[in-house]
């Protein structure tokens, strides 16, 4: 039943452009899919080596930014705008991993807020590159083009909404090869237990290094998937409500679980625009607070180890 489950879910989501006519429900599934690679990358920090980033969407925003400069700039092919949106951000990844050598649980937290804050002041006040509060507009489409066929733009949201999906695929399968491999071990052995791992020969410096440079890429990723949808850059992506959010779909849906971000990206995403058609704007912040709130009492290891925990105990009765 679980892998006919399965194959079910997979055909909805590879059929949803046919299913889903309104435009903007298709826009929600999108931004739902970029939210996903965002929750995908903080949970490879949160959820596996325990240390908590509330700067992560300086990552996020960096990624967009390298894209939208070298393509609108430099006229660069998108394609190397995508791959400069998930390398450029991996420099300053590695810088806070390396940190994280030093600082530990508040200490950590104060270092990301404060390297996200800088990056947004340089993005306001950098005018010469970014453009400061204007921002960049004009960011190129992504296009296909195949040896001796026209270019195919993916402008439209049905044929953008297969690229995001193909970027999700991809965040998880990294994500999956790298738990599964030594490197995962070693980051879950360095959450339970750093002293106990260290005395066994696990090396925090590399680990952390490569757990928060990974992360990085992947969160800068999704920043230039953004840019390419919206086709516009400012720092509005660096907001503070960009990190939270993330922080909400990573421990709602289940840290250190690989489906669990997803859910709560795809989860989080939708909600609010459901509350947005089903009541006044007065409530909508207090229903989805009242909601956030029954989940975290009733399923406090998240949404996917709570049901998989059911399905375990229902299938031993």
């Amino acid at each position: 039943m679980t892998r006919i489950g399965l194959l079910l879910g997979l055909t909805v989501i590879a059929t949803a452009p046919l299913w889903v006519w309104n435009p903007y429900h298709l826009h929600t599934l999108i931004m739902a899919g970029i939210f996903a690679v965002l929750a995908l990358s903080l949970n490879l920090l949160l959820g596996y080596t325990g240390q908590l980033s509330l700067g992560h969407a300086a990552f996020f925003g960096i990624g967009a930014y390298a894209t939208g400069l070298l393509t609108v700039k430099l006229e660069w092919s998108p394609w190397i705008g995508l791959l400069a949106s998930a390398v450029l951000p991996a420099a300053p990844g590695y810088v806070i991993g390396r940190l994280a050598l030093k600082l530990r649980g508040a200490y950590f937290v104060l270092l990301t807020i404060s390297f996200a804050g800088c990056v947004s002041l340089v993005s306001v006040n950098w005018m010469d590159l970014t453009n400061g509060p204007l921002g960049i507009p004009g960011v190129p489409p992504v296009e296909i083009a195949l040896p001796g066929l026209p270019a195919l733009s993916l402008r439209t949201k049905a044929a953008y909404y297969y690229l995001v999906l193909a970027g999700v695929a991809l965040a998880y399968l990294v994500c999956l090869a790298l738990i599964r491999s030594r490197v995962g071990r070693a980051l879950v052995a360095l959450r339970e237990n750093e002293t106990l791992a260290a005395s066994v020969g696990i090396d925090a410096t590399h680990y952390l290094v490569l757990a928060a440079l990974i992360s990085a890429g992947m969160a800068g990723f999704a920043g230039g998937l953004y840019a390419h949808y919206t086709r516009f850059v400012s720092p509005e992506v660096f907001l503070f409500t960009y990190t939270v959010t993330m922080v909400i779909m990573v421990v709602a849906g289940g840290k250190g679980t690989l489906a669990g971000p997803v859910v709560g990206a795809v989860l989080f995403t939708v909600l609010p625009e459901a509350l947005r058609a089903a009541t006044s704007w007065q409530w909508q912040m207090l229903l989805y607070g009242v909601l956030l709130l029954v989940v975290l009492f009733c399923m406090p290891a998240g949404i996917v180890p709570t049901l998989r925990g059911a399905r375990l105990r229902g299938s031993a009765s």
